[in-house]
């Protein structure tokens, strides 16, 4: 059996674009790539891959899954085999092991360290807003900062005393064991053996996941000395890798999507300053320098990157080292910088709010444009070094992948740096030369022409799409309705009701709970709604990637396709007719509501017809009195509905 750590870094590293493209010749459409399915004939492409959603679906046969069920279907692999596959294709070692009783133990001793750290969490939040010394010193240096409380406590801000062991000995003695304070970082064993805090006297930031399950720490300490160093991070443990982590994403990734742009800053505060400016977009690589698989996470999310970075002159420097791993990676980047040396956090304090969002909104630069004009007024007039620095801005252009996009830069950089656009053309052809035969390619550097935007609709998985039908199925019975609650549960099931003044209920808790007294007769749909409930009632929010990639292969496909379709509404109904279109999600209540109601009608209507078989059927006058009653009760709940719904109850 491969190790349960190999199969998620298998999971985590294989892109579902890169492993269907070494089969299939794939092209951009909107945000999704196209092809001819490999699984059937034809010849207008119906294959679709999308890239965030880490899925293929093709609407011509049906086939659909993720990366390692692409292997499997292609391949005709087994499930083990097609893992080796992509663990090869990505040098990954595989490390087998037989399921022991050890093994379990350790799958549960990872999960004991998630529990450990959310405890932690809450101890230093409630340090801070209880304890005398929190409030007197973690939440007056917050407030002095101009942090609004509710920032302070959506991203569950603390403080840790300035005590030796005061979070360890309160885990120990409410239970947690000594091992996992130390294998979170939470602790640290001295010479003696005692344990002692690893953060003391420190404001302190939790760490998400992209799930939202705290993993790690960052304190800052409030002394002046300068032997006491400012930041304090955990170290890395099983269930942290700080160069796999972006502070803030979990809190910024909706709005990413949103937005399309991702802003990217250096420290915790940059994050909560610019957040509460009203920006929720915003990421920072803290504790880190900024790495390749932070690029990757942003770019699930967009393919544009603005660099919110400090105003002096070593945040610029800092900035333009990060630039060219981010063009490498296929995405676009702007930068933002500010003046008089200001950070982003300093800045919005000194502006307020509504200035700083103007002030970023206005200043975006395209980062070679940036970078030339930065470089040159070093350079000044010195021949040697703008020759130089012109090689080096050339440099940064032989990074991008998209042969469009480089010839526009280079056009720009032409009129810019004053030479020959042929000139560059020719320094840049040498720079990609030599790094193709540096990496072995005999192939020779990759031509790009432009992509037509021909064929099938643009945005194919957006989130608010509607779900398509799967030509692979005859809807029967209830199926189609039941199958729209699992699409609401997967697509909105993570968003708050914001609707008849609830509070704190996410939309799937909602549903479920209105669907209690309801019986799904689909058995795929049963299930995935017995996996939710299940979920739910252990406190987890279940996620649509849990069932996208659930190892029962009738759920996945099922959530695939209800997350996907083959439809999207055309951008001229706007504008070029200047027809506006409401999209579901603006009226998330009605939405949710229709789809509960009219499952509820149709259980409600079958009801009613066996209701009506049996009165037909009883011979006895007192049987046949108590089933009509029964008839009227259930008519009038038919009635009830259909007044929300809107429709004629025949009576």
């Amino acid at each position: 059996m491969i190790n349960h750590d190999t199969i998620n870094k298998i999971m985590d590293t294989a892109r579902i674009e890169e492993v269907v493209g070494d089969f299939v010749a794939l092209k951009k459409r909107g945000t999704s790539l196209i092809g001819n399915c490999p699984f059937h004939n034809e010849k207008t492409p119906s294959f679709h891959v999308s890239v965030t959603k880490g899925i293929y679906k093709c609407f011509g046969c049906g086939k659909g899954g993720d990366a390692v069920h692409f292997i499997m279907d292609h391949e005709k692999y087994s499930y083990p085999e097609a893992l080796k596959f992509l663990a090869q294709k990505y040098n990954i070692e595989v490390e087998e092991t037989v399921q022991s009783n050890q093994d379990v133990e350790a799958q549960n001793a990872r999960e004991s360290l998630y529990i450990v750290s959310q405890f932690a969490t809450a101890f230093f939040a409630n340090e801070l807003w209880t304890g005398a010394d929190g409030r007197a010193i973690g939440l007056s240096y917050f407030k002095e900062r101009g942090f609004r409380e509710d920032i302070i406590r959506k991203f569950e801000l603390g403080y840790s005393p300035d005590v030796w062991d005061a979070l360890t000995l309160k885990a120990v003695n409410s239970g947690y064991k000594e091992e996992k304070l130390e294998r979170t970082g939470l602790s640290i064993r001295n010479d003696k053996g005692k344990l002692y805090d690893r953060f003391r006297g420190r404001v302190m930031f939790p760490i998400h996941n992209f799930t939202g399950r705290v993993i790690g720490f960052g304190g800052r300490t409030l002394k002046t000395d300068k032997n006491v160093p400012k930041y304090v991070n955990s170290p890395e443990s099983d269930i942290y890798h700080k160069s796999n982590v972006l502070y803030g994403l979990f809190h910024a990734k909706k709005a990413i999507r949103e937005t399309d742009n991702c802003y990217l800053v250096e420290g915790y505060a940059d994050v909560l300053s610019v957040h509460q400016a009203g920006v929720e977009n915003v990421v920072a690589s803290s504790g880190t320098s900024l790495t390749v698989e932070q690029i990757r996470l942003i770019g699930r999310f967009t393919q544009n990157v603005t660099i919110l970075y400090d105003g002096d002159a070593a945040g610029i420097k800092a900035s333009l080292r990060g630039l060219d791993m981010i063009l490498e990676e296929g995405l676009n980047v702007k930068v933002v910088n500010f003046p008089d040396g200001h950070d982003p956090d300093s800045y919005m304090h000194k502006v307020g709010a509504g200035t700083f969002k103007t002030y970023i909104e206005n200043n975006r630069k395209d980062f070679i444009l940036y970078k030339a004009t930065t470089l040159l007024k070093e350079a000044g007039t010195d021949p040697i070094k703008r020759a130089g620095i012109i090689r080096d801005i050339v440099e940064s252009i032989a990074k991008i992948p998209d042969g469009i996009k480089a010839s526009v830069f280079i056009r720009e950089c032409s009129h810019l740096l004053q030479v020959e656009e042929r000139i560059l053309v020719s320094e840049l052809n040498k720079m990609r030369v030599a790094k193709f035969k540096k990496a072995g390619n005999a192939s020779g550097p990759s031509t790009y022409a432009p992509q037509q935007q021909d064929g099938p609709p643009d945005n194919l998985f957006d989130d608010n799409a509607v779900a398509g039908e799967d030509v692979a199925r005859t809807p029967v019975s209830d199926e189609l309705q039941e199958q729209e609650i699992i699409r609401l549960l997967l697509t909105y099931g993570h968003e708050l009701v914001s609707w008849d003044n609830i509070d704190n209920m996410y939309i799937g808790s909602f549903i479920m709970q209105n669907l209690a007294d309801v019986s799904f007769s689909d058995e795929i749909c049963k299930r995935i709604i017995a996996n939710y409930k299940e979920e739910i009632e252990n406190g987890q929010l279940p996620t649509a990637n849990q069932f996208i990639k659930n190892a029962d292969r009738q759920i996945a496909d099922l959530a695939i396709t209800l997350s996907t379709s083959p439809y999207a509404l055309s951008e001229n109904w706007y504008n070029k007719h200047q027809i506006y279109v409401r999209d579901e999600s603006m009226n998330l209540k009605a939405t949710i509501l229709g789809g509960i109601f009219h499952l509820k009608k149709r259980k409600v209507d079958g009801i009613l017809l066996n209701l009506l078989k049996e009165i037909k059927e009883e011979q006895d006058a007192v049987n046949q009195e108590i089933l009509m009653q029964r008839y009227s009760h259930v008519k009038n709940v038919e009635k009830e509905i259909s007044k929300f719904l809107g429709s004629v109850v025949i009576k």
